[in-house]
């Protein structure tokens, strides 16, 4: 499913226009973004919570050279499902 779809199944669930349901789905994604941003976790009762973790700097290897890199720390966006979210793709 892409963004156009489901901002249509949005649409159609909720009985918003399109218009509408493309605003509440770009809220949704600015708010997300800045709560992380600013290091709070985001968390959906039953569907998931969205937190940033901190990856530590490493050596890795360039896969077509073979030569050692070092890969510096950064910030990455994890997603843990919620037990109705689970429960609903089982």
């Amino acid at each position: 499913m892409n963004k156009a779809e489901l901002i249509d199944a949005m649409a159609t669930g909720a009985g918003l226009s399109k218009a509408d349901a493309k605003k509440a789905l770009d809220a949704f994604v600015s708010s997300t973004t800045d709560a992380l941003k600013r290091g709070e976790r985001v968390a959906l009762v039953g569907f998931g919570s969205f937190s940033v973790s901190t990856r530590s700097a490493r050596k890795g290897r360039n896969p077509q050279t073979g030569k050692e890199i070092s890969i510096p720390a950064k910030k990455v966006v994890k997603f843990k499902t919620g037990a109705d979210l689970s429960k609903g793709v089982k």
